[in-house]
């Protein structure tokens, strides 16, 4: 792997079909649609295009429960379709990674109906069986066991039962999956981004999980999450797979440690390009709830500052980060983080700032680039997430507590909130579909869409397209070190970045960067610290009218206020 790659400079955008762009009026995302918005996507500026599932699903999950690697979902098209959004994509130097989920298949794929159709199957060790199943909980409610009667054995699913999960300690499965990967990255993939990859490794015996309260059973991450044998199979993975090949990767990898992923991302010893960690999308979550998306809790922002300083700063030198705010499993990041009613420009804006001005690779989920926001839908049958509606379930049938708690949980944290199809127009459905969408699309897409966006010059969009020019211009975004200013200030987050490095390169050499973020709807002052050497400055970015020769040493900050200086030393 070479020292120095195309994706430390890139900015990649994610699409989830299903809800991007629908070509042929059934209310479903597919791959024509998606071509048909290309030039949406290069005008945009992005390098890299992250493709959620395409592959053939019965769809209980929406796409992440694979039936066969080799095929693409009916739904979405063909093979035909999927090669011309490919050369679709390369044409406009995009370069497309697609989603590798090999956690776990659907059980209707051809592995799991041999496998279970019989005991001697050679299928049958492609999967985890057990006929005295641990106390482990489903990401998605209940055991994580299901009883097959046929053969009066259980088998393992981390997530719906409808997908039994992988066994990786088997060779021959290995070599499979490992051929696969090939025949994708040999039509012209350009990488993978792999779903809870670092769950692939569990245990040896499955041992029960530390009970975390009452119930039969318990979330058994300590024995199956960045299990015994992960980097082992991850470096197997890249020398049979990766090494060959000019490609980006990043890991799902929830629970991981700064420590680990940076072995994980080491540029010589690593295997993974990046990984993605969720310490910033559990700020507000109470810990003592085991599963995601249960609870809800008042974050303050010396946290967030803890933890995305601790990874900017321990991945230095080391390994790389991704940032990101949103994805198809998060809330909006606009009705998260920022403000999503009076100030939601505002605070769009200074989000994006934050994103794309820290070390590492910028993640943009479709919408984010428009400030689209969480929806509310007024009860349990609009959503469509199994997660979501086992929640719901859980809350109201199995607790006893009221539809309204559910749905204060559910609108705040549901996945759907940003599955909801994509807002291109004020026409119906957002100009997603001339049908009936698979989602009831968002009500504010009458003022909040792509075309009103690309009209205003002030947009959100528009704002997006100059950080994205801005971090091709300037090396000291994608490659300086990062340093935190003013840890405990409740409502500025203020860091530095700085290419002391680069003095032997010749480009950014010694290029410094100020950012100043308020996250707030008061109006902190900012105090130019006096420690950092200063003869000058210069404005490269704000989401409000600045007057670019104010005087930086002290600094009134309106609500949601972003703004990015160029330090000249003296």
């Amino acid at each position: 792997m070479p020292a120095d790659t195309w994706w430390k400079d890139s900015v990649v955008y994610q699409i989830y079909p299903r809800s991007f762009s629908d070509s042929n009026g059934d209310g479903i995302g597919d791959l024509q649609g998606i071509i048909s918005r290309l030039d949406y996507l290069s005008e945009l500026g992005v390098d890299v295009v992250w493709l959620s599932p395409v592959y053939k699903s019965p769809n209980d999950d929406n796409g992440y429960d694979i039936s066969d690697y080799h095929a693409i979902m009916d739904e979405f098209g063909t093979m035909a379709d999927w090669k011309a959004l490919l050369a679709g994509m390369h044409a406009r130097n995009i370069k497309l990674v697609m989603d590798l989920v090999v956690n776990h298949t659907s059980d209707e794929h051809a592995w799991f109906q041999s496998a279970r159709a019989s005991k001697d199957s050679p299928y049958r060790d492609y999967y985890i069986w057990s006929t005295q199943p641990n106390n482990w909980a489903s990401f998605f409610g209940g055991s994580a066991w299901e009883y097959d009667e046929p053969s009066g054995e259980y088998y393992l699913h981390l997530f719906s039962k409808k997908q039994p999960d992988l066994n990786w300690e088997n060779p021959q499965l290995r070599k499979e999956l490992y051929a696969m990967m090939r025949r994708w990255l040999d039509l012209g993939v350009d990488g993978f981004r792999m779903d809870v990859i670092n769950m692939i490794s569990k245990a040896p015996g499955f041992p029960d999980a530390t009970p975390q309260g009452a119930g039969p059973y318990h979330f058994g991450g300590e024995h199956f999450v960045n299990g015994p044998r992960l980097e082992e199979f991850l470096l197997e993975m890249k020398a049979e797979v990766l090494s060959q090949y000019d490609v980006m990767t990043v890991g799902e990898t929830p629970m991981i440690t700064t420590e680990k992923a940076a072995a994980l991302t080491d540029i010589e010893t690593g295997s993974l390009s990046m990984v993605f960690q969720f310490e910033h999308m559990d700020i507000d979550e109470d810990p003592q709830t085991a599963l995601p998306r249960r609870s809800i809790r008042e974050w303050s922002l010396p946290e967030l500052k803890e933890v995305m300083s601790r990874w900017q700063t321990a991945l230095q030198d080391r390994g790389w980060n991704s940032v990101y705010l949103c994805n198809h499993d998060m809330p909006r990041s606009v009705s998260r983080f920022g403000n999503d009613s009076r100030f939601r420009v505002e605070s769009a804006k200074m989000l994006a700032t934050f994103v794309h001005l820290l070390g590492g690779t910028p993640y943009i989920y479709q919408g984010e680039e428009i400030g689209m926001t969480n929806v509310a839908f007024s009860g349990i049958q609009a959503y469509r997430d199994i997660e979501t509606r086992t929640i719901y379930r859980e809350f109201v049938e199995e607790q006893g507590r009221s539809p309204e708690e559910a749905l204060r949980i559910i609108h705040a944290k549901s996945r759907d909130n940003a599955r909801t199809p994509m807002q291109w127009s004020s026409k119906s459905n957002a100009g997603f579909t001339t049908g009936e969408p698979w989602i009831p699309v968002n009500p504010n897409y009458t003022h909040i869409n792509v075309e009103a966006a690309a009209a205003d010059p002030n947009s959100v969009l528009s704002y997006y397209k100059e950080l994205i020019k801005l971090r091709r211009h300037y090396s000291v975004i994608s490659r300086g070190d990062y340093e935190l200013l003013m840890p405990d200030h409740e409502h500025l987050y203020c860091f530095l970045r700085s290419n002391k490095k680069a003095a032997t390169e010749s480009r950014g050499a010694g290029e410094r960067m100020l950012v100043v973020l308020n996250f707030s709807a008061a109006t902190p002052v900012f105090v130019f610290p006096e420690d950092i050497p200063l003869a000058g400055f210069e404005l490269l970015v704000s989401n409000y009218p600045v007057d670019p020769a104010e005087d930086i040493e002290q600094l009134t900050m309106r609500p949601y206020e972003a703004r990015a200086y160029l330090l000249v030393s003296t």
